[in-house]
């Protein structure tokens, strides 16, 4: 069993070395700007990537902008959190629209869309980011593997560059808390 415990952090801590700092730099530049412009940043995950994506907002919006009342806060707003509305669109149009068709009815010029896939691939993920593209939405990639369609099409990216998706989404957590600490800073 400590052979597995040691492997598994001696993985983590390889992948949390292999991290671009410069992706990460630019990650922070991007959801500062937009709270400092009042857009709102719309973030989406399944599975274990949509609890990651409620964790963001959940410390964005409190931690990072509780008691800043005379400082902008931030406006994350998570696509994966309204479960009836995520089963309403599965059952009537198609899983793959759960997120595109949110964006639809919300999404404004100067807002972000931060996308959390482990494996790059997942095809609702895909057609929201191809659909805010489409609308000069500033996209944001997460990804692990090898990053997967969502590297490839995002506007920006960071990619836990790590073929295990348990890993992938530690990385994305760990993301969460450094730029939410990153941003406290600058607020």
């Amino acid at each position: 069993m400590i052979e597995q415990i040691n492997s598994y952090i001696n993985r983590l801590k390889k992948a949390l070395d292999n991290l671009d700092r410069k992706e990460i730099e630019q990650f922070a530049q991007i959801i500062n700007q937009a709270r400092d412009k009042g857009s709102n940043i719309f973030i989406i995950g399944n599975g274990g990537s949509a609890a990651t994506a409620s964790h963001f907002c959940c410390d964005f919006n409190k931690v990072a902008s509780y008691g800043y009342d005379n400082k902008k806060r931030f406006k994350f707003i998570c696509l994966s959190d309204n479960i009836a509305t995520v089963m309403s669109y599965s059952n009537d149009v198609c899983y793959e629209d759960i997120f595109v068709e949110q964006l639809k009815n919300f999404v404004q010029p100067e807002d972000i869309l931060i996308a959390l896939s482990s494996s790059g691939n997942s095809k609702n993920i895909i057609k929201a980011i191809e659909y805010a593209n489409q609308n000069n939405i500033t996209t944001i990639g997460l990804t692990g593997c090898d990053g997967g369609k969502l590297k490839q099409i995002a506007k920006f990216s960071v990619n836990a560059n790590i073929n295990d998706k348990q890993i992938a989404e530690d990385i994305h957590l760990v993301l969460c808390h450094l730029l939410m600490q990153i941003s406290c800073a600058q607020n």
